[in-house]
């Protein structure tokens, strides 16, 4: 199946302080979209694997392009989202549950911890909050995250806008407690 890709980005924030001293070493959150022609807009189509299939190629892209700018081995947190357009069904934003996850498991050494996700039907221009979490254990509470994703002009009501996540730590001032990323165990990818 043929991918047909309207406009790609990538933003990073560098983050020095949040309300708190500045940081010895600033936090980099980083988020990459791609923009993709729905081939289902209008029709119900019973089987969506072959475009889920075909969109690995793109999660692929999008998580060795964070990977690459952030550092493959500096990455601590992740998460998903995509945007539907509003002549699309949430289903078709669904499949980027997996081709999506799978991309940054991979990119990434395959961390067990789940992939958050967020997802919406929505017109051109909505701003979406994606979650991120730590990579290897989904309890570590220092590491719940976010970060926005959106454009202007996308997606179109016959588009999806697919984004992926990527940052270098936890929360800059984290002072909740919980579970440590020094205590994860990392066999379950919960704790």
């Amino acid at each position: 199946m043929d991918i047909q890709i309207r406009k790609q980005a990538l933003y990073i924030e560098t983050i020095h302080s949040d309300g708190g001293p500045r940081a010895a070493t600033p936090l980099k959150l980083a988020m990459a979209y791609a923009v993709v022609n729905n081939p289902y807009t209008g029709r119900y189509e019973p089987d969506l694997i072959p475009f889920m299939k075909a969109l690995r190629t793109v999660g692929f892209e999008l998580a060795s392009q964070l990977a690459d700018t952030l550092g493959k081995d500096k990455v601590e947190v992740y998460g998903k989202a995509a945007i539907v357009g509003i002549n699309g069904e949430a289903e078709h934003g669904a499949i980027w549950h997996e081709a999506g996850g799978w991309a940054m498991r991979e990119v990434l050494g395959n961390p067990k911890a789940m992939v958050p996700a967020s997802q919406a039907t929505a017109a051109a221009g909505f701003r979406l909050i994606m979650p991120l979490h730590y990579i290897h254990a989904s309890y570590v509470r220092s590491h719940f995250n976010s970060i926005e994703v959106g454009t202007v002009d996308a997606p179109r009501p016959d588009e999806l806008l697919f984004a992926l996540g990527m940052g270098t730590g936890g929360r800059l001032h984290s002072r909740l407690g919980g579970l440590l990323k020094e205590e994860v165990s990392g066999h379950d990818g919960q704790r």
